[in-house]
């Protein structure tokens, strides 16, 4: 157990008693448990296997070459359309998560082949991703933030890419393209 992760547990309220028997398996496959991304991440020789989070109806394991298994007991979840590499199994009881205790154990073992077969998940490019009507039009009345956005990593170019299409109407997506239009130029990224 690492004491820096111990306040994720702690602060749980809906989940805690779940939350705590994955604690539990995970540390039982001897993984390293470690806190990234503000959650509870298990690794194996330094690399990510599976991390554990919680949301208003359910909390999961999330196996972040979840694509790569074979999940022969049809448990694995894929979050969204546009996650690819992650898989999560989801749990609403106690009693579900130690039902499954065997089998879960059994996917973290293959979690871990899997990092020492040193497989990786084929993502999609970018150019295999949507550029929004409104997006394709400021680029090409803007070559500098055409040539910004090109010069982008391809994850910063794909968030921009998500982020645009996933409104709804065109006023959004071209209020979101002019909000960004500063962090691209500069070089940034969504988040950054």
């Amino acid at each position: 157990m690492n004491p820096k992760v111990d306040f994720y547990f702690k602060k749980a309220k809906k989940w805690q008693k779940e939350l705590e028997q994955l604690r539990s398996i995970m540390l039982d496959c001897h993984l390293t448990e470690e806190l990234k991304w503000g959650v509870p991440c298990y690794t194996f020789e330094k690399s990510n296997i599976v991390l554990i989070h919680d949301f208003k109806d359910y909390c999961a394991l999330l196996f972040h070459k979840g694509a790569l298994m074979k999940d022969p007991h049809g448990i694995l979840i894929q979050q969204t359309e546009n996650v690819q590499s992650a898989r999560q199994v989801r749990f609403t009881s106690l009693a579900e998560i130690k039902k499954l205790e065997p089998i879960l154990k059994e996917y973290v073992f293959e979690a871990i082949e899997i990092k020492e077969a040193g497989l990786k998940v084929a993502f999609k490019k970018v150019s295999e991703y949507k550029v929004p009507e409104e997006f394709e039009k400021k680029l090409a009345e803007m070559p500098a933030l055409k040539k910004a956005f090109y010069a982008l990593t391809p994850g910063r170019q794909r968030g921009y890419l998500l982020h645009f299409s996933s409104a709804k109407q065109s006023k959004t997506r071209e209020s979101r393209i002019e909000k960004y239009m500063r962090q691209i130029l500069d070089g940034k990224g969504l988040e950054d």
